[in-house]
């Protein structure tokens, strides 16, 4: 009991500052003057309270200089990474413009060319290669009809030549056994 009597004590003293420095400094200055007595149109305040009010003022005073202080450091702070981050923002855009210029260039053999330059010469390119197969392909077509055609009048060729030999080789059949026949009557 006895360890807990000073232990208590020393909470008691302590909520009770606490709650003085939880007041602002207006709210302490209010209660400073509700607490003090009157003496002929006068306000009097005890000392420890006008000491406490004094302390509590300078304290918030120097916690305010510190908050101060902080925040400048941190706002320099920000300030370099500001300027930090804008060098690497310029340096990045610029980056980009190198990258957009190079973008509308291609390097065709070694030679820079523009791309729309380069979309026409391959469209033009390209409508000329598909001309070109075109136009090999019709006379590779006509070709092959020709030489279809021509083996057609050749078989048909080869067709009446067969014919017309057939027909002279009986023809001479004929004349040869007519021959043989009057051979034959001229010998008996």
């Amino acid at each position: 009991m006895k360890i807990y009597f000073p232990f208590l004590l020393l909470l008691l003293a302590l909520t009770k500052n606490t709650q003085a420095q939880e007041l602002n400094i207006e709210g302490q200055f209010q209660d400073l003057i509700k607490k003090s007595n009157n003496y002929k149109g006068y306000k009097v305040v005890k000392k420890e309270k006008l000491y406490t009010l004094r302390s509590n003022v300078s304290d918030s005073i120097n916690s305010y200089k510190q908050e101060i202080n902080t925040l400048d450091k941190e706002k320099e702070f920000q300030d370099s990474s500001i300027d930090q981050l804008t060098y690497e923002l310029d340096a990045t855009k610029k980056e980009l413009a190198i990258y957009k210029d190079k973008e509308k260039v291609i390097d065709v053999l070694g030679i820079p060319i523009q791309k729309p330059t380069y979309n026409l010469f391959v469209f033009f390119g390209f409508s000329f290669l598909s001309l070109i197969i075109i136009i090999l392909f019709l006379r590779y077509k006509n070709s092959f009809n020709i030489i279809k055609t021509t083996k057609e009048k050749l078989e048909e060729t080869d067709n009446e030549f067969e014919n017309f030999r057939q027909r002279s080789l009986e023809r001479e059949q004929k004349i040869r056994r007519k021959l043989q026949d009057e051979l034959n009557k001229h010998k008996k």
